[in-house]
């Protein structure tokens, strides 16, 4: 038997992608219907008003609005408000 490996390929050598989960857009941000809120796994922040829930727990605006986030005793909600209209 050989006493040396030899010079082959390293057994390691792999890693996957990150998942670049997170909060993508924060509170008072303007944000487009479509846009991604927060990527996450599992109901960490719930969806309120104005925010639907993907088939992978993402939060993403269903319409055009300010992103707003709230805290009550034990659930995280985030939800979109309409912009102002008569705000520049």
């Amino acid at each position: 038997m050989a006493h040396k490996k030899g010079q082959g390929s390293t057994q390691n050598g792999r890693d996957s992608n990150s998942q670049r989960r997170g909060t993508k857009v924060y509170a008072g941000e303007a944000i487009r219907a479509g846009g991604i809120i927060v990527r996450q796994v599992g109901t960490l922040i719930h969806a309120g008003r104005g925010v639907g829930m993907g088939r992978d727990f993402t939060l993403f605006a269903l319409r055009d609005g300010i992103v707003k986030f709230t805290d009550s005793r034990n659930q995280k909600q985030v939800t979109v408000v309409p912009a102002d209209p008569g705000a520049a």
